[in-house]
């Protein structure tokens, strides 16, 4: 009893000490200029993400919202947040007042849709609520979410005809496959839309309750009218209408993977009651408890609101892809009961192994451990791991196979809440597959440009990066035979590397270099080796091997001087690719590949120079406004970016279990790592223009290495920097002192 006492004390103390923490999240930042960022509510990793719905106008428009936008067609219950492609967007509902109109029509001419021009001075959005005013229809709209169930509510103007619709026609660049509603009661309706986009086969279950009677309701396949209370086709849609304004109208919408019946009992488990208030008070409790893992302390409320809502962003995806009771659709199309873990969707992980799930591994454990299930179950129905999971499907979008680094690392810091062989036999198998050039890389071959695996050289040297943290994993393990199998398998980007030009570069069949090359572009043909990027972007791919890196390019003299290189080397507008963004020379702060270059420095000796880079990345690319963020957020590793550099370090590799330093942003961040311990980040002399590390303290003795480790982040202790306007060159410059790539 009396640890159980201190537990709770423990927790009621964290409890009180971050109320109000939502207070710094914005969720309008990243809304605008290339972020994509989801706008709406949501719960922490929620299944529901109820938003507006702008016209889908392409890249920009892939969350469903932009902030440059004024016109919204709807609100939809699933969204993705920060991508580069559009999907979802399912089971969207529109009130409208006046005449019956059956499709939202075109944004040139909305008032002959259903659409309604907007204003972002009526708008209000906090984590699990979303308001808005339709200027057209005079209705005032608000939403809040649970994980897995959404509630609207509708105030209609007096004296008007109204209207709601649920069109299931609709969705971000894709095409309704089937769709279903029918009127199950009085109050209640149900379906399903099933469609086909990024995901190739994607499948929604859903049900509404209403709080008023639903007296006329309609179905129609397009714009015919079925003369039926239920409907089957590609354009179903659901017409509920009143002849006068009925007041405020609240509907619960759940959704389910599984069947209708499901959504039914998710909206019954997740919100029993009408009392929309309570339900953005929990929503917004369970954000607070999320985002209080993380402390932070500052006199600039500007920074506190990006970095909250950088948390906040981060923990938008991966997303709960299962019922209340556990019950989940696999990547094989059969029904599971999933009792014994939360099953997760959206595994974008050729960007977040590099940072958003090392951060997990720090602000989320009670969730670590279902992410890993969720992979090693979809390794199960698929055969082979995930590699961009979207709601149940495998899409196979960007190179590398980021899982197997994701359960590695996982493993590496402490995770047991899996079967650890059975997760080694995973990552195994699935690195000795066919998949896209593997059978290359386990001969120690080059991946051919000429041959139909697509990007060839991105592909390698994400590969060799898996490698490294699998060969740490089977070290781990006892395996040794694998650990020196897989350790030479990391060493493979070498083969991509022309000494005579000092990049990477394609080889063809025969052995010859692709001639299709030039260093500085990032457009086909000249850089369709690469996976958005260039050759020099590339040049720096190698994480679990940086040491190999510096020999390879002539030391560390030549290395630094390439670096230097980089971050000043200008592009011309007709050489770069549209996504890459956040341009210092040729480094793309907008892409991933490129986001733990700035911390190489630290490698050869020269931290001062990590932290000049990170200062001005930082400074010049996040910022509180809607066009804040400088890419697309990418599910979360944009802005885990950000937290843990504003922490003051960051995972360059992240299987090693060793985080390199950079510049803190704060006077203070505690983090709290479990087992009632945690780990308090102090900045000395915190000042604009200060951005160098004079010296460091751990738990009050000098500490001269210019990283940390994750082992003595989690046994909790205080990290003390001291900051100054000038370098110190001396910091972190002994070889002793620096940080290593597999230790």
């Amino acid at each position: 009893m009396k640890g159980i006492s201190i537990a709770v004390f423990c927790i009621l103390t964290l409890s009180l000490n971050s109320q109000k923490l939502t207070r710094y999240i914005d969720p309008m930042i990243g809304s605008g200029g290339h972020g994509h960022v989801f706008v709406g509510a949501s719960a922490p990793f929620g299944a529901v993400k109820l938003g507006p719905e702008n016209f889908y106008k392409g890249w920009d428009w892939c969350s469903g919202y932009h902030y440059g936008d004024s016109i919204l067609i709807g609100f939809s219950h699933t969204h993705l947040s920060g991508t580069g492609i559009g999907d979802l967007s399912d089971i969207l509902i529109m009130p409208y007042t006046g005449a019956v109109k059956l499709d939202k029509g075109q944004e040139a001419a909305w008032k002959e849709g259903y659409g309604s021009h907007y204003s972002h001075k009526n708008e209000k959005v906090t984590p699990g609520y979303y308001s808005v005013m339709l200027d057209d229809h005079k209705i005032k709209v608000e939403l809040s979410a649970s994980e897995r169930a959404g509630l609207h509510r509708y105030t209609f103007p007096q004296n008007s005809e109204a209207h709601i619709i649920i069109d299931l026609k609709e969705g971000i660049n894709d095409k309704t496959t089937d769709s279903y509603i029918e009127q199950v009661d009085p109050y209640t309706l149900g379906g399903y839309r099933f469609s086909s986009g990024w995901a190739k086969e994607q499948q929604v279950f859903f049900a509404i309750k209403s709080s008023v009677p639903l007296t006329r309701f309609d179905v129609y396949d397009g714009i015919k009218d079925l003369l039926s209370k239920s409907g089957k086709g590609t354009a179903i849609r659901g017409l509920i209408s009143f002849d006068k304004s009925p007041g405020t109208v609240m509907l619960k919408v759940g959704i389910s993977p599984v069947s209708t019946e499901n959504a039914l009992a998710n909206i019954k488990a997740e919100i029993p009651h009408w009392n929309l208030e309570k339900l953005v008070a929990e929503t917004e409790s369970k954000w607070n408890r999320e985002i209080s893992a993380v402390k932070a302390k500052s006199t600039d409320a500007s920074a506190m609101r990006i970095f909250y809502s950088a948390i906040y962003h981060a923990m938008m995806h991966p997303s709960i892809f299962n019922d209340h009771y556990g019950a989940y659709k696999g990547a094989d199309n059969k029904d599971y009961d999933g009792k014994s873990f939360t099953n997760y969707s959206v595994f974008s992980t050729w960007d977040t192994y590099r940072a958003a799930h090392p951060l997990y591994l720090l602000t989320n454990p009670d969730r670590v451990n279902d992410f890993v299930n969720s992979m090693l179950a979809i390794f199960d129905q698929q055969g082979m791991l995930p590699v961009w999971h979207l709601q149940g499907y495998e899409t196979g979008t960007m190179v590398g196979i980021g899982s197997m680094q994701i359960i590695a690392e996982a493993y590496l810091k402490g995770y047991r809440g899996f079967d650890a062989e059975r997760a080694y036999n995973a990552i195994k198998k699935t690195a000795m597959s066919d998949y896209k050039g593997l059978g290359y890389v386990q001969k120690f071959q080059p991946i051919p440009s000429d041959s139909k695996t697509g990007r060839p050289v991105a592909s390698a040297m994400e590969y060799a990066i898996s490698d490294g943290s699998i060969a740490l994993m089977a070290k781990a393990l006892g395996k040794q035979d694998d650990y020196e199998y897989f350790r030479k398998r990391s060493q493979n980007y070498k083969l991509y590397f022309d000494g005579e030009n000092g990049f990477f570069r394609g080889k063809m069949s025969d052995g010859s270099w692709n001639p299709n090359f030039d260093p500085i572009k990032s457009t086909r043909p000249y850089a369709a080796d690469y996976a958005e990027g260039n050759a020099w972007q590339y040049l720096w791919l190698v994480p679990q091997d940086v040491e190999g890196l510096i020999k390879l390019l002539g030391g560390e003299k030549e290395f630094v001087s390439r670096l230097d290189t980089f971050f000043s080397l200008e592009s011309k507008g007709g050489e770069v690719l549209v996504d890459l963004t956040g341009l210092i020379g040729q480094y793309a702060h907008g892409n991933e590949p490129s986001h733990h270059i700035a911390y190489l420095y630290a490698f050869a000796g020269q931290q001062w120079k990590t932290a000049e880079k990170v200062h001005q990345i930082i400074s010049d690319f996040y910022h509180d406004a809607p066009d804040g963020i400088i890419g697309n957020e990418d599910c979360g590793q944009m802005s885990a970016w950000y937290v843990f550099s504003a922490m003051g370090f960051y995972p360059v590799f992240p299987s090693s279990g060793i985080y390199v330093f950079g510049s803190p942003v704060f006077d203070e961040i505690t983090l709290y790592v479990g087992n009632n311990k945690k780990f308090k980040i102090e900045t000395e002399n915190n000042a604009p223009g200060n951005i160098y590390i004079q010296s460091v303290m751990l738990n009050g003795r000098s500490y001269t290495k210019s990283y940390i480790t994750h082992d003595d982040i989690i046994a909790g202790g205080t990290l003390k920097f001291r900051m100054g306007s000038k370098p110190n060159p001396e910091f972190g410059s002994r070889p002793e002192d620096r940080p290593v790539s597999m230790p």
